[in-house]
């Protein structure tokens, strides 16, 4: 006879340490909500790991953890935004995101219901983006010793075969576009966590990139000399490194950039610069100039990219330095150590 199971209470229960040893009120939470939520053909079969197919082309992997606080915040949470995250790390290659893993280290005391929340998120936000939640890990650690609920993803994707993009194919007078108003995620954070209300409330730009990625490409083709994703740091950090990588400086318009107005009030108010504000929904890219109109184009097309702007290019600099300047004919240097002012955006 099968011993029965009860169901977890996801409405009044909490996650204990049982839930982490590896016997059956584990079984249980990795079943009645894991399972659940991500529900495939892989997961289904209960082994430690996935074998699956790849199809033609290079290999990419890459590996990302998620400990933002406050857990839930306008326009997403931990769970949306670790699926949103890695997705576009692979897409950043140029990659076709294929499948995930996801690792959970969870507080003993964590509520079942914001669990369940946070995992069917990443559930509806992998089913979005046409990927595959296919194995994972969960562990349960003593109450202060964890803030809540951390994430460790690793993802990977297919890139097709001859494209390659690299900060080692900068060239200089290459542009720089991004794909719409910086700032937002940082913003909606922190608002949330320092109990902030604005008149038109700040939300998240966290989302998949990869369909937006593939529009980039059908216009400018092996013109897109690169793509990052601007997240810890901003725009500052990322084009700091590139520029590191490239042995280029960059040359930015400050007019040019855009940042929402609610956005720009908000730091102004946190003593923050937009530009080393963390986005989980934007990318920046270096394109050949003969190709960045056309780009640029594309990339208005799509709904993630309705804000996108060319702000800058690169030039030749023995220091590597990012410099703004103004229609005033100013400027300033932009460097890649401010960022260290906002922890734990993402």
């Amino acid at each position: 006879m099968k011993a029965h199971q009860r169901k977890l209470d996801i409405r009044n229960g909490c996650v204990d340490l049982s839930h982490g040893s590896g016997g059956r009120a584990m079984s249980q939470l990795i079943s009645g909500l894991f399972h659940e939520a991500f529900g495939n053909e892989w997961l289904a079969c209960g082994n430690d790991q996935s074998a699956f197919d790849v199809g033609a082309g290079r290999m990419v992997m890459t590996t990302d953890g998620y400990v933002v606080s406050p857990l839930f915040f306008p326009g997403g949470n931990i769970g949306s935004l670790a699926v949103h995250g890695t997705v576009n790390d692979i897409a950043m290659a140029g990659a076709r995101p294929l499948y995930l893993s996801a690792s959970f280290i969870i507080e003993e005391g964590f509520r079942f219901s914001d669990l369940k929340m946070i995992a069917d998120s990443m559930g509806e936000a992998a089913r979005a983006a046409g990927v595959y939640i296919i194995t994972g890990d969960t562990k349960v650690v003593e109450r202060g010793k964890a803030d809540g609920l951390f994430i460790s993803t690793a993802g990977i994707g297919v890139v097709p075969a001859g494209l390659d993009l690299s900060a080692g194919n900068a060239r200089v007078g290459d542009r720089v576009l991004i794909s719409g108003t910086l700032g937002d995620h940082g913003v909606a954070i922190m608002s949330k966590r320092q109990n902030l209300a604005f008149e038109t409330e700040i939300v998240s730009d966290s989302a998949s990139l990869h369909d937006f990625v593939a529009s980039m490409l059908a216009a400018g083709g092996k013109g897109i000399r690169l793509m990052r994703d601007p997240t810890r740091g901003g725009l500052a950090a990322t084009l700091n490194e590139i520029a590191q990588q490239s042995g280029l400086g960059f040359r930015l318009q400050e007019a040019a950039i855009p940042v929402k107005s609610g956005v720009a009030a908000a730091c102004e108010l946190l003593g923050l610069d937009p530009l080393y504000v963390a986005n989980e929904g934007k990318l920046a890219a270096i394109v050949a100039p003969e190709v960045a109109a056309a780009v640029l184009a594309a990339m208005r097309m799509h709904p993630l990219g309705r804000d996108a702007a060319e702000i800058g290019e690169a030039v030749a600099d023995d220091h590597h330095f990012v410099q703004m300047t103004t229609n005033f004919g100013g400027g300033r240097i932009v460097d890649w150590l401010s960022g260290e002012q906002l922890p734990r955006i993402c």
